[in-house]
């Protein structure tokens, strides 16, 4: 089984990829040594699926799941639901000696771990990502929150989790447009880290609905060694992670939730970025292209819409977390497979490459 572990002291734990794990879940955290009651949070779509199977298999371990549904979507990233399931939780009888599992993608794994996170000043959690997002990337590193109407992602906390759990057979149930998005947090790691990727994600078939484990384990491997390497992105190693994600959630923040899918916003974002590593570090056009390729090859967005202003994406971007006492932090790349956080792009740079997103 492809396992890659963070090391974090005592913060540290393992991601386990392999085709099936969904059944073997009790069985796997009760490795762990954690208590009996538990709290499964899930999604509209993800808890019709899966959580049956979840609930089964930590019971035959001997644990006392309560299962808890939000609806599917963004718009469930808010304190709101926060607020909401913390009470659930407590009406079901969870105290500090309790813990949570994520069962879904990006905004589940996200959502429960802060519910984790706070609920009786923390209590532990184990993350299922079911999506390609979540299973190449979000699941792993601990950071955990919710949106703000001023932007994503401003409310949360760093809180790891205690196991990843990793089933690729739960990505053949998501729609064709929710499994492509995904890849484009995949296509980031290959053009910051793993320059072999490129040509490894280029082929696979998009419709296909299957990743290798290898292939995930190696997306969850780079993201690993950078949250060792910079846990609480004050050392700058993890700020590598957001490339294409200044200018992307810029985008992201000025639609409506979920109008336009996380990997999507993260497409363009990624465009633009590009562009600007040519711009500024003389990164090769050509390089460029193969990124632009993939990103096309999972049929992920290539041009802006008109309808979306772009003074709305700058003002959403400026209250980014990567805008740190106004100065801009954005993440270039230096060769394929290598990038760095850049103090040189100004908000005339940014303006421009919006608009040549056109």
């Amino acid at each position: 089984m492809p396992t890659v572990h963070v090391d974090l002291a005592d913060r540290s734990y393992d991601i386990l990829v392999e085709d099936g794990l969904l059944d073997q879940t009790g069985e796997l955290i009760s490795q762990l040594g954690l208590k009996k009651k538990c709290a499964i949070i899930s999604d509209s779509n993800v808890a019709p699926l899966y959580a049956d199977r979840v609930e089964k298999s930590l019971r035959a371990a001997g644990y006392e799941p309560s299962v808890h549904v939000v609806p599917a979507g963004e718009a469930s990233k808010s304190m709101t639901q926060v607020s909401g399931l913390c009470s659930e939780l407590i009406q079901q009888g969870h105290d500090r000696a309790s813990f949570v599992v994520a069962l879904g993608g990006g905004v589940v794994g996200d959502l429960a771990g802060f519910v984790a996170a706070i609920f009786y000043r923390g209590i532990p959690f184990v993350q299922i990502p079911t999506t390609i997002v979540s299973q190449v990337d979000s699941s792993a590193g601990g950071k955990t929150g919710v949106n703000a109407a001023e932007g994503k992602n401003l409310i949360g906390a760093f809180h790891q989790p205690k196991m990843v759990i990793v089933d690729p057979l739960t990505l053949q149930t998501l729609a064709g447009r929710e499994y492509r998005e995904g890849f484009a947090e995949a296509i980031k790691h290959a053009a910051i880290r793993d320059a072999k990727m490129v040509v490894d994600l280029s082929q696979l078939d998009p419709a296909a609905k299957y990743v290798e484990p290898d292939l995930l384990a190696r997306n969850l491997a780079i993201k690993a060694r950078v949250v060792e390497e910079d846990e609480r992105e004050t050392a700058g190693t993890r700020a590598l992670l957001n490339f294409g994600h200044t200018i992307g959630h810029g985008i992201e923040a000025s639609v409506p939730y979920g109008e336009m899918l996380h990997g999507e916003a993260i497409s363009l974002g990624t465009i633009a970025a590009l562009r600007l590593s040519e711009k500024i570090n003389g990164f090769p056009a050509a390089d460029s292209q193969k990124i632009i390729d993939l990103l096309e090859q999972f049929q992920l967005p290539l041009k802006l819409a008109d309808s979306i202003d772009s003074e709305t994406i700058v003002a959403k971007l400026q209250r980014d977390k990567k805008f740190s006492g106004g100065e801009i932090n954005f993440v270039l790349l230096t060769k394929l497979g290598a990038a760095e956080v850049s103090k040189k792009v100004t908000i005339e740079d940014i303006r421009e490459a919006i608009e040549a997103l056109r």
